[in-house]
């Protein structure tokens, strides 16, 4: 079995795939804020050429999926792939790639069905090719993960998880509206200690949330959290809910796209995740709160990258978010400048 090189990396250069994407803009200028140097990946060079103007001196590689050795030549160099590409369902060749090359493996995938499937697909190989592949590594997936595993704390096993996410908007990028048209699997939550169809995703229930959003109608709504929790959390109950705002801006076609409101190139949007862990009549609550949840993504998809290939994590294979990670030391390394974030 080959072993992954976890010494001091020998390149700070890590691939984004899809840079020229909403996110993968965020994702690109955080990895340059933070010292490390991108390789701007795409299949639409107008797009890479337009966005290198603005990072003189970064390589622009066109690839696509349905080429693969147009990837090899775009990963080249590269220590580890984030790919912000979706629809993510369609995107298993970038992790064929990374595969191919021994580089480590990120991706901010919301779909429920494109993270079971890397985990299903790809563990053995990650961990026989010596590499770090963890998917979900963004809003939807990490967040809801990283705060129920730092609930949960020392508690081994729970009664039940809870996910509660409230937007006060929701203007969703083009890959959103792109994901939402691709991705017609039924949703899965926990139930009964098992992976399980969601029956009923229009009932609504209340849930009183912390400040600024306080008690609202949320239906159930569970992303790739749920896929990436079920792996390392013992739970027979886990779910996951939205409030009915942000979804009635996404199922209108007039919802605009997302507009900067700041010189980051954030949205005005501001967003709130709060998870309940109960076991038996006790209960843990972790908050977190912050603005565009494209925006965030970056910070933590990029966290997990450096964190990976400076070697502080000494494993290999495909691994949940809060199954790698230190949960409560990562949320704080986001705090205070991308969240805040209460565990109780």
């Amino acid at each position: 079995m080959t072993q992954a090189l976890f010494s001091t990396p020998q390149t700070r250069t890590i691939a984004v795939f899809g840079a020229y994407g909403h996110t993968g803009r965020f994702v690109v200028a955080e990895l340059c804020k933070r010292g490390w140097t991108p390789i701007l990946c795409g299949r639409d060079v107008d797009k890479l050429q337009t966005l290198g103007t603005s990072y003189p001196g970064l390589h622009t590689r066109v690839a696509g999926i349905e080429d693969p050795r147009s990837l090899d030549r775009a990963f080249s160099g590269a220590a580890a792939v984030i790919n912000c590409a979706g629809p993510f369902l369609d995107t298993a060749a970038v992790l064929e790639a990374a595969l191919r090359a021994r580089i480590h493996y990120f991706d901010v995938a919301a779909e429920q069905g494109a993270v079971a499937d890397v985990f299903q697909r790809f563990s053995t190989r990650a961990r026989e090719a010596g590499i770090v592949v963890i998917p979900a590594m963004g809003f939807y997936g990490a967040l809801g993960d990283l705060l129920a595993t730092a609930a949960k704390a020392d508690w081994t096993d729970v009664d039940e998880i809870q996910i509660a996410v409230a937007l006060d908007s929701w203007l969703p990028t083009r890959g959103t509206r792109l994901t939402g048209q691709r991705n017609t699997a039924q949703r899965q939550v926990v139930a009964n200690g098992r992976l399980e169809p969601l029956e009923n995703s229009t009932q609504q229930r209340t849930w009183n949330f912390p400040a600024p959003f306080a008690t609202q109608s949320v239906v159930a709504l569970p992303f790739s959290e749920i896929i990436t929790m079920s792996r390392h959390l013992q739970s027979p109950e886990i779910h996951a809910y939205m409030n009915l705002q942000p979804l009635e801006d996404v199922r209108n076609p007039e919802t605009p796209s997302p507009k900067p409101a700041d010189d980051s190139g954030r949205s005005a949007q501001v967003f709130l995740v709060d998870v309940v862990v109960r076991r038996g009549n006790q209960q843990r609550r972790a908050i977190a709160r912050g603005r565009d949840i494209y925006a965030i993504t970056a910070p933590i998809v990029v966290e997990a990258a450096i964190r990976v290939v400076d070697g502080q994590e000494e494993r290999s294979g495909a691994f949940a978010p809060g199954e790698i990670f230190d949960a409560r030391d990562f949320l704080v390394s986001l705090c205070p400048g991308h969240l805040q974030v209460e565990i109780s």
